[in-house]
């Protein structure tokens, strides 16, 4: 430790950044998991400049890989563990929010910003899509397929949950050019799932994934999620082995999140209900990750799952390595040149100003000029590697004639995680382990943080 303390592009504080060297580094590597997503240097955009920033952001052609994403700001009930709960949903709200979606996806059309490189991916994420009726999924779906510009292969994702969606909606959403559908499962346990607030039964669920699987056509994929109350590592297993039984294309499998304010860190606060010590969540991972092996499935990156070449989460792995996404709906988050934003969430403003396309911006965040050296780290790291090679070549275009290369300033960290276990070099990789794939999150936080003081990114 001594001579990473002396690392002159060393941080200060060296050993938050270290992990905790034991035999099992899956329980104890680092404090806690955190989040789904590691976070970047951002700076606020002050609310004065928001409306000028928009309209310059609309009025110039983009020049770099993009996606969308369309949100859908309604939910049937408020499940326990859930943090993105906005808006109760009512049949008759989906029609009007549909028109204002379809208006703004029309204004975007007469924009510059519509030009530049098609679109890989489109998100209709919520909340909860699949709530809309089957003829409103449909011609929100045909109007992204008229006035966007998408690629002739362009993933098209209707996100959602099986309770209220059946195979007439399923079939309408395919006909008008959906590719994937992807349902939030969270368990098959009864047991488990019913005191989160989730309405389907096991029965249902599995005809219903049987439905969709028979249809054929589109790739169909569900989440799961682990550490949640009254489940065992045994449960997560279990759970895994059934996608790939039903004949699912993918699943994504995270760590429940305790948020703040959600209801379920309340019930748990209190003494209502007990989840699994965090000590004990890597091995919830990794009874998932070996079904998954079991069963043939290939990561795709650290959460999600292969079970058929239909499958690409293009915009997943697109959004988490730095592609912009253009945003629509009240709510919607997305990324444009170096600065991500988020639309209003105030249905009343939204539905007032989608048509005109502008006054919808309720904030916005200017990335760091290191950006593209950041991008280039978490696009490796969320498909389980570190590629110094491709951070090195940012790197670069930022600074010609680097003083200090990133092997030799990440070296302290690459030596320490390679003797806790975390991680291995494999050719120009660093290939993370399975106690690595499930600390990837905070792996790339802190990698992120060592970043930042690179002494030439320092001086610029």
């Amino acid at each position: 430790m001594t001579a990473a303390l002396a690392h002159p592009a060393a941080p200060a504080a060296v050993e938050s950044f270290f992990a905790t060297i034991a035999a099992d580094p899956l329980a104890c590597a680092f404090p806690r998991k955190g989040g789904a997503h590691p976070g970047g240097a951002l700076a606020p955009v002050p609310e004065a400049q928001l409306a000028a920033a928009w309209d310059r952001l609309m009025a110039t052609p983009r020049s770099r890989r993009a996606v969308a994403y369309v949100h859908i700001p309604f939910c049937e009930n408020h499940c326990l563990f859930c943090g993105f709960y906005q808006n109760a949903w009512r049949p008759d709200l989906g029609m009007a929010y549909v028109d204002a979606l379809i208006a703004q996806l029309a204004a975007f059309a007469r924009q510059p910003a519509h030009e530049g490189p098609p679109l890989q991916a489109v998100y209709l994420g919520g909340g909860t899509p699949t709530a809309l009726a089957a003829p409103d999924i449909a011609r929100l779906v045909r109007a992204i397929r008229r006035h966007l510009p998408l690629a002739p292969d362009c993933e098209i994702t209707l996100e959602g949950r099986i309770h209220s969606f059946g195979t007439e909606k399923a079939r309408a959403a395919f006909d008008a050019g959906v590719t994937r559908i992807s349902l939030g499962v969270q368990s098959f346990s009864e047991a488990i799932r019913r005191p989160l607030g989730r309405k389907a039964s096991r029965a249902e669920i599995l005809r219903a994934l049987q439905e969709l699987v028979a249809l054929d056509q589109g790739a169909v994929i569900v989440d799961l999620m682990f550490g949640l109350p009254g489940q065992s590592p045994a449960d997560v297993a279990a759970d895994v082995r059934i996608c790939a039984d039903l004949g699912l294309d993918g699943l994504d499998l995270y760590a429940l999140n305790l948020i703040p304010g959600t209801p379920l860190l309340t019930a748990i606060d209190k003494g209502k209900k007990q989840v699994a010590a965090p000590d004990q969540l890597g091995h919830f991972f990794a009874a998932g990750e070996a079904a998954a092996e079991e069963m043939g499935w290939v990561p795709i990156s650290t959460s999600h799952w292969q079970g058929s070449l239909r499958e690409r989460s293009v915009y997943n792995l697109a959004v988490k390595s730095g592609a912009d996404c253009l945003a629509f709906g009240a709510g919607a988050g997305g990324f444009l040149g170096d600065l991500s934003f988020r639309l209003t969430p105030d249905l009343g403003r939204y539905a007032g100003q989608a048509a005109a396309g502008t006054g919808l911006v309720a904030g916005m965040m200017r990335q760091a000029a290191s950006a593209p050296v950041a991008q280039a780290i978490k696009a490796g790291m969320e498909r389980g590697m570190l590629d110094l090679a491709r951070a090195e070549a940012a790197l670069k275009t930022l600074i010609p004639a680097p003083g200090l290369s990133l092997a030799d300033h990440f070296a302290p960290l690459l030596a320490q995680w390679q003797a806790a276990g975390l991680w291995a070099p494999q050719h120009r990789f660093y290939r993370l382990s399975r106690a690595g794939r499930f600390w990837q999150v905070p792996m790339t936080t802190r990698l992120l943080g060592w970043l930042a003081h690179h002494p030439d990114l320092c001086r610029n």
